[in-house]
């Protein structure tokens, strides 16, 4: 791998991390086109684009230090909605972490292939297109209500003060159950070409959360998400190289490469996530679902014709 390779597949990782328009659909893509998807490295590649996740995380640690430091003051009694929030981001972390070390080698077996991509690409566009219409915006606050039943401290003041109620939680205000629901929502986004970001984003959405807010959590949860999968690619590909005699990531694709590419994903995943924050305080979900699906179309033709391959 050139440093170059490294700089395009760190932007691409960086962009697309976390933006609800699927990370792997994008790389399959770029790998394809750079030549990177050629048998002989193709292993050390995709365990290069799980590790320079690393740049997102380093990203979302800068823009969010505030967050963070309230979290490590809740984890030691300093601060109570710190303490919840910290909390909450574990307990949706949880789900994926359990099946995504129980299902990781199932999921590259069966799933890793150009009809459940595709299909998890244009399934997730139809739903994002959905979830903006205002039907289905009523439909999400019912769904809230039925699942959370944590009475808000600032509805009943609006009640008294004969005002109406909030609609939309904030993440210091969400309760465990809403946390957990989001957790099983990103144990979906295993499935290659859903999109992580997409399934909490929208998933939050939909369990009463603004956009922005939603993002937030999103970006939050994924601190322990991807650094995880970060630690066990990484670790589970020295453990093959130890024991099969075979080249690792750095040995396959140089020390360098790997450098540069977490430093152009960190600088690529801030600017990212600063957009997509002022995009949500504007828009909806919507514009993604419709790009998801102009994606799903460009990666079906590429496979059709022979440029992109799997496996």
């Amino acid at each position: 791998m050139t440093w170059w390779h490294a700089v395009i597949l760190g932007l691409v990782e960086g962009i697309t991390e976390y933006l609800p328009v699927s990370s792997t659909g994008h790389l399959i893509i770029t790998s394809a086109l750079l030549g990177l998807d050629d048998p002989s490295v193709k292993n050390s590649v995709d365990t290069f684009t799980i590790v320079v996740q690393g740049g997102a995380i380093l990203a979302v640690l800068g823009l969010y230090r505030q967050r963070v430091l309230q979290m490590i003051r809740g984890v030691f009694g300093r601060d109570p909605a710190g303490r919840k929030l910290a909390i909450n981001i574990i307990i949706a972390f949880l789900p994926a972490a359990i099946l995504g070390v129980l299902l990781d080698d199932w999921i590259e077996a069966r799933l890793f292939s150009p009809i459940p991509v595709l299909a998890a690409l244009a399934l997730g566009g139809v739903w994002m297109i959905w979830l903006d219409r205002p039907s289905a915006r009523r439909a999400s606050a019912e769904l809230h209500e039925a699942i959370d039943h944590e009475h808000d401290p600032e509805d009943e003041k609006a009640k008294k003060l004969g005002a109406a109620p909030r609609r939309h939680l904030e993440i210091e205000d969400i309760s465990w159950r809403t946390a957990l629901a989001i957790g099983f929502f990103q144990v979906v986004a295993m499935w290659p070409g859903t999109s992580r970001s997409m399934m909490t984003i929208a998933g939050g959405t939909l369990l009463g959360l603004r956009p922005k807010q939603a993002a937030e959590f999103s970006f939050l949860l994924g601190l322990p998400t991807l650094g995880g999968a970060t630690v066990y690619k990484l670790a589970k590909n020295l453990k093959e190289s130890h024991d099969n005699g075979t080249p690792n990531m750095f040995e396959d694709l140089g020390v360098m490469p790997v450098v540069i590419g977490l430093i152009v994903a960190t600088i690529a995943a801030a600017l990212a996530v600063k957009w997509l924050v002022s995009f949500l305080n504007k828009h909806g979900l919507a514009v993604f679902g419709w790009y998801r699906l102009a994606l799903c179309a460009v990666l079906g033709g590429l496979i059709a014709a022979g440029i992109v391959q799997f496996g």
